[in-house]
């Protein structure tokens, strides 16, 4: 298990916190002559062999799983046209966790779970997933979901983050209340998911009497659900896992 953790953060970290919008956007128009798709691959050659502590012992799997992430995002920039990106990113995503749980089940490392098991995963390491989860991770996730609803506002009726909106302000906002429901669960405090939804929801009220448009209600909702259900499946999920050890 401590194999799979380490190389699901890396994975985390090298397609979600250290990839931008400027390396995506250079590699879609480039393709296979993007220096950035290189440097995004390295990135994550050097994240896994980190991760990995140098285990020479790892080396055959070390390969198969840089070798089949620059595979597999070289196939989904020359099979992503537009309207394809949403369940491209769905499997391009599940074909590199594919790859890294066949790498682990290879080297024995996957076992039915014990508490023998969770007591020797690094705590540091399952904190760290959990929390990169709750963060980049669902602020793509939700991004990607929201998408297919985004083009009904038209450039004539509201949008949702509003012109006059602070740059990337829902998705940093997404992040700290995700991290705030993830706290109070681990605290014990369920009621406080309460109060940070209606709170946010009497930030929100402002819009949504401007608006006065149905379709910009249900979408705001839809993307707080979202969020708020995200959040507590991770934060349960890892309260689980610890309480176990």
């Amino acid at each position: 298990m401590e194999l799979v953790i380490s190389l699901l953060l890396a994975h985390i970290i090298g397609d979600f916190c250290l990839q931008s919008d400027k390396i995506v956007d250079d590699k879609l128009k480039n393709k296979h002559k993007s220096v950035w798709l290189y440097w995004h691959i390295f990135v994550h050659a050097v994240l896994t062999a980190i991760l990995l502590r140098f285990d020479t012992n790892y080396l055959v799997g070390y390969l198969v799983i840089i070798g089949s992430h620059y595979l597999f995002d070289l196939a989904k920039l020359y099979f992503q046209p537009g309207a394809n990106s949403r369940p491209l990113f769905f499997v391009d995503q599940a074909a590199h966790i594919a790859v890294i749980v066949t790498v682990a089940y290879a080297y024995g490392a996957i076992t039915l779970p014990s508490a023998e098991t969770m007591m020797a995963m690094p705590d540091i390491e399952l904190l760290a997933v959990a929390l990169l989860s709750l963060t980049f991770v669902a602020a793509a996730v939700i991004q990607v979901l929201m998408s297919v609803w985004n083009p009904m506002l038209t450039s004539n009726e509201p949008n949702p983050e509003g012109d006059d909106s602070l740059q990337n302000a829902g998705k940093y906002i997404g992040m700290l209340e995700r991290l705030f429901v993830f706290g109070f669960i681990l605290a014990g405090q369920w009621q406080g998911i309460g109060f940070l939804l209606a709170a946010k929801s009497v930030f929100r009220f402002g819009d949504l009497s401007r608006a006065q448009d149905r379709r910009l209600t249900e979408y705001i909702l839809m993307g707080t659900l979202l969020s708020f259900g995200m959040a507590i499946v991770i934060a349960v999920a890892y309260q689980h896992y610890t309480t176990q050890a």
